[in-house]
């Protein structure tokens, strides 16, 4: 007989930048100024990471997109993967992810995109450790998700292999 399956994910939202700790507010504050330099002509949509490490280290990302679609990399990845070189045995604290276009303000939090997800879930695994993250558009408000597993509750890992 089959069951049904409840997947739920309590994530805590923030009117304002200025709502969250002044560890995140600053880790925020980098993660804004990757956004700005970001390489996005063909979207105009730029997203800016920045990941706090356990060692006090940050490190930035920003999406880096090619003509030739889809070789272009997301800044959450870009972030992750630069961690992941530079202190391979570091573990992620905390990421904050901002997103905008330059079409339009975006003022609704914009969570990472699926290859993103999986990508950050690997880190997560990997750590044995939940992952907070805290993501926003331009301005507005900032949601925070305990774990990676609160934006991809079914994460597929090196368990399945």
């Amino acid at each position: 007989m089959a069951k049904q399956l409840k997947i739920e994910a309590e994530l805590t939202v923030y009117d304002t930048v200025d709502e969250l700790p002044l560890e995140i507010q600053d880790l925020m504050n980098k993660a804004q100024q990757a956004r700005n330099d970001a390489y996005a002509p063909y979207s105009s949509f730029k997203v800016g990471a920045a990941i706090l490490l356990e060692n006090g280290n940050v490190v930035i990302g920003n999406n880096q997109e090619n003509a030739a679609f889809p070789s272009g990399l997301c800044a959450e990845r870009v972030a992750a993967f630069q961690a992941g070189a530079l202190y391979p045995k570091v573990a992620f604290k905390v990421i904050a992810l901002t997103a905008g276009s330059l079409k339009q303000q975006t003022t609704t939090p914009i969570p990472p995109c699926g290859a993103c997800r999986q990508s950050l879930a690997e880190y997560e695994v990997r750590q044995e450790t939940n992952i907070p993250i805290y993501f926003m558009g331009e301005t507005g408000k900032v949601v925070r998700a305990a774990s990676v597993k609160d934006l991809l509750p079914l994460i597929f890992d090196s368990s399945y292999l």
